[in-house]
C-alpha cells in the first residue's frame, strides 16, 4: 500500500470522490427539494430516473458516458481518458445516495414553521439556513458519506471512460485489478483493506456528526 502506484491512485480515488461528493450535496438537495416541493410535467418520470444508477449494471453507464464523452462525442464533449470524465460518471452512480437521503426528511418537515417564520419577517435565506438545513444536516450527512464510500470502491462506470492511466485517471478499483492480473492477490487485498478503512471512517465520522446535530435539533424543539 506504500507503493507510488498505490499512493497516486490513492491520491486519485480520494480527490475526486471527495469532489463529486461536495458537487452531490449541493445538486442532491437541489433534486431532492424539486421533486419533494414544487410540481411539473414528468415529475414521475425524472424520481424514476433517479433510481436508475441502482438498476443498472454499472458498465452499462459507462458505455453510455463514453457515446456521450468519447472521441464521437454527439455533444463535443470529449472527457475520455481525463479526470473530469471520471467525475462525471461517480456523480451519475453516486447521487442517488443523497437525493433518496433527504428525500423523506423534506417531506416530513413541518411547513407551518416554515411559514410561521416568514410571517414573522424571516427571508428566504433564514429559511433556509435556520429553519431547513439544521433539520436535513443528518440526512445530508448520511447521504454524503454513502455517495463518498461508494464513490472510491466503484469500478465499473469508470473503467471505459476514465481509461486507468496511471497518476491520472486509474482509481484504485482499477489498480486492483492490475494487481489480481499480475497474480498479486495479496497486493490486492491490502488496497481493498485500505478502502474498506477509509469507507468505514468516513461513515462513522459522518453519522457522528449527523447523530448530534440531530440531537441538537431535538433539543431546539
Amino acid at each position: 500500500v506504500t507503493s507510488n502506484a498505490a499512493l497516486e491512485s490513492f491520491k486519485v480515488t480520494v480527490t475526486i470522490s471527495i469532489g463529486v461528493t461536495l458537487v452531490n450535496l449541493v445538486f442532491g438537495l437541489l433534486v431532492a427539494w424539486t421533486l419533494t416541493r414544487d410540481t411539473f410535467p414528468g415529475k414521475r418520470l425524472v424520481d424514476a430516473v433517479i433510481d436508475l444508477p441502482f438498476a443498472l449494471p454499472t458498465i452499462v453507464a459507462s458505455l453510455v458516458m463514453l457515446a456521450l464523452y468519447g472521441p464521437n462525442s454527439p455533444v463535443d464533449l470529449h472527457l475520455q481518458h481525463t479526470k473530469w470524465g471520471v467525475g462525471v460518471a461517480l456523480l451519475f452512480v453516486t447521487l442517488p445516495f443523497v437525493v433518496r437521503s433527504v428525500q423523506p426528511v423534506l417531506l416530513e418537515l413541518d411547513r407551518e414553521v416554515e411559514e410561521a417564520a416568514a410571517s414573522l419577517g424571516a427571508n428566504s435565506f433564514i429559511i433556509l439556513t435556520r429553519i431547513i438545513l439544521p433539520a436535513l444536516l443528518p440526512s445530508l450527512l448520511s447521504g454524503a458519506g454513502l455517495a463518498f464510500s461508494r464513490a472510491i470502491g466503484e469500478f465499473g462506470s469508470v473503467v471505459l471512460i476514465g481509461g486507468a492511466v496511471p497518476g491520472e485517471t486509474e482509481v484504485s478499483s482499477q489498480w486492483i485489478r492490475t494487481l489480481i492480473e499480475n497474480d498479486d492477490r495479496t497486493g490486492a487485498a491490502a488496497i481493498s483493506i485500505v478502502l474498506r478503512l477509509v469507507a468505514f471512517v468516513v461513515l462513522f465520522i459522518l453519522r457522528a456528526v449527523g447523530s448530534r446535530a440531530a440531537k441538537r435539533e431535538e433539543l431546539a424543539k
